[in-house]
């Protein structure tokens, strides 16, 4: 068990990975979907103040860093046009899902449930990009999963409660991150 503060590198990891991403955004090495990074950039947050609600701590500092940091990009991919512009059939459904479960979400006021139900929006707004990275791999900036990645690991060796709200939305974001990994890495 790492010490709790442990979780600032953690954030500052993520962080350091959307900022890469912007910027490789922004020359036109990577082309986010926007429909993903959009709500990678609003559920965290309000998953950010179910958190606290909960009384999670420390660990929710990841999850602010989760949303803070695809805001960027987003700001990023619209001042450059450079965000996936095509938005299909699939990305209308997942984003539906998406927002879905975040209107679902926000009519319980308990603030476990809340949680589990961002991790499943969140996870629904990120199948658009998953599929892209399947089919364009050259699309995504790899090195931004790998520093998510990590920042979610050392959160999860930071958790001192194993109550969902506190380690649910770090463990996501760990999976989402290999499985990108994965993708990207076996399809180049």
């Amino acid at each position: 068990m790492l010490d709790p503060s442990w979780v600032f590198l953690g954030a500052a990891l993520g962080l350091a990975g959307s900022v890469r991403y912007a910027i490789a955004t922004l020359t036109g090495t990577a082309r986010p979907n926007l429909v993903t990074w959009t709500l990678w950039a609003g559920v965290p947050l309000i998953a950010f103040f179910a958190q606290i609600s909960a009384g999670v701590g420390l660990p929710a500092v990841l999850t602010l860093g989760a949303g803070v940091g695809p805001l960027l990009v987003v700001v990023a991919a619209l001042s450059t046009r450079h965000g996936l512009a095509r938005i299909g059939v699939f990305d209308v459904v997942c984003g539906t899902v998406a927002v879905v479960a975040l209107v679902v979400w926000l009519g319980f006021d308990e603030a476990p449930l809340a949680v589990l139900l961002a991790v499943a929006a969140d996870a629904a707004a990120a199948l658009p990009t998953i599929r892209k990275g399947w089919r364009d791999p050259g699309s995504e900036n790899l090195l931004f999963y790998v520093l998510v990645g990590l920042g979610a690991t050392l959160t999860l060796f930071t958790v001192t409660s194993w109550e969902p709200s506190a380690w649910a939305f770090a463990a996501y974001m760990l999976v989402l991150c290999v499985v990108m990994i994965a993708v990207v890495t076996l399809r180049r």
